[in-house]
């Protein structure tokens, strides 16, 4: 009976603590549904619109100015906000965190004085009233952009260079016209970027060099400004073929020429004159080379690279471009290996010249690994190869040469760091006969 009563008490203590429990942490509840519904209540019915930025300084950006304040004390207080009309009237404005005291606005196209209106905004939606500040931007992104601009010709093509140091998100628009067939013909290309260095190209113009073609540019950026046209007179584009391949022969592996060992390319499933066959590796018919690991003197186990790739072109010529295409071994819808590792991304290129009976170095190049991509669109890209010119900066033919070396560096992997290029699909050269 005394045992009987002792767990009755117990379950009762027990039961107490527990409804104590409960009922405290209602209170607790209750407390912060009541203080949370009194702080909206608050906010929804606050219609006191904050102070403005006080004490207001600024100094002038590139096509933009910077402004400093102090901030107002507002307890809801959301933004500091600038405001401007641009050339076109229309509205362009500019916000920051209260937690900021300054304000960076952009998009003035002209070093000349514009009005800009300052104020404070609370969470509720209350606007201060404004503060007009009068200043005068450095020269503007748009400007600076067309200063650099450079336009070159290339073989069925030209290019643009430009220098974007702001890193402004601009669109380049180039205006071009020819005369085809008795008719002048106009077109317009669009380029967008917001690098600070860049190239874009104009191809595939089925022009002579006798075809002059007259070009136009101009510079716009996201806020409504752009340039007037700067025409870049006209220019006369270079002509090249595609190199036969029929006529191309490779050393045996291990066989120098100056010096310099053929490659070893029949490694595992590679053949070495799967390069030069016209044919691609689309993944399933290995049609690539592979080293297996021996680059320098093509011994094995001597280190993966440099590894060099020479061909007797088969007669003299001139050499222009290059078009290479990587090992794939994945699918038509999958990226496979494009772009990583076993492939090259970095190679230099030689002629032979037989004066000096030396190689002579043409330039290095990097291959860029698409961005933003799918995976088929990876594969499209992939398979038509990347081209580069044999000299990208002032495009021209090498001297009168019957041999090209290809030297492999890098692979893609680690950020081009990688030893680990050990395969190539194809090479497809252009350029012209010496005699021509």
């Amino acid at each position: 009976m005394v045992i009987f009563h002792y767990l009755n008490y117990k379950m009762i203590d027990r039961m107490k603590t527990r409804i104590i429990y409960f009922l405290a942490l209602m209170s607790v509840v209750l407390l912060f549904s009541c203080e949370e519904k009194d702080r909206k209540l608050a906010i929804i019915t606050d219609s006191v619109a904050p102070g403005n930025p006080t004490e207001i300084t600024w100094k002038p950006l590139y096509g933009g100015a910077r402004f400093f304040y102090n901030i107002p004390a507002d307890e809801d207080l959301l933004s500091i906000n600038a405001t401007y009309k641009n050339g076109k009237g229309q509205d362009i404005s500019f916000s920051v965190s209260y937690f900021k005291d300054s304000l960076d606005i952009y998009g003035f196209k002209d070093t000349i004085d514009y009005n800009v209106e300052l104020y404070a905004l609370d969470r509720t939606g209350n606007k201060s009233k404004g503060v007009t500040v009068t200043v005068k931007p450095n020269e503007s992104a748009v400007s600076r952009v067309m200063k650099t601009i450079v336009v070159k010709p290339g073989f069925s093509s030209f290019f643009l260079d430009w220098i974007d140091e702001l890193e402004e998100n601009i669109n380049v628009y180039v205006d071009y016209a020819f005369v085809k067939d008795g008719e002048e013909r106009k077109y317009t290309s669009v380029f967008s970027s917001n690098k600070d260095t860049v190239r874009k190209f104009v191809e595939n113009l089925t022009l002579t060099p006798e075809d002059s073609i007259s070009v136009g540019v101009r510079v716009e950026d996201t806020y409504g400004n752009i340039t007037q046209t700067k025409s870049f007179g006209k220019i006369s584009l270079y002509e090249d073929n595609q190199l036969p391949k029929d006529e191309w022969v490779l050393p045996l592996a291990n066989d120098s020429i100056g010096g310099v060992p053929e490659c070893f390319g029949d490694g595992l499933e590679g053949r070495s004159r799967y390069v030069i066959d016209g044919y691609i590796d689309s993944g399933d018919n290995l049609n690539f080379m592979h080293t297996s690991g021996r680059g320098r003197t093509g011994i094995k186990d001597d280190g993966n690279v440099p590894w060099n790739f020479m061909i007797d072109l088969g007669g003299y010529y001139n050499l222009s471009r290059i078009v290479t295409v990587q090992r794939h071994s994945g699918n038509s819808e999958s990226q496979g290996q494009y772009y990583k590792s076993e492939n090259v991304g970095i190679y230099n290129m030689y002629y032979w010249d037989e004066d000096s009976a030396a190689w002579v170095f043409i330039s290095q190049h990097k291959i860029a690994i698409p961005k933003d991509l799918s995976g088929i669109e990876i594969v499209e890209q992939a398979e038509a190869g990347d081209e580069a010119y044999l000299y990208p900066d002032d495009p021209k033919y090498t001297p009168r040469t019957r041999w090209f070396r290809y030297e492999a560096l890098w692979c893609f992997d680690s950020n081009y760091t990688s030893t680990g290029c050990n395969c190539l699909s194809e090479i497809t050269l252009f350029g012209k006969h010496a005699d021509e």
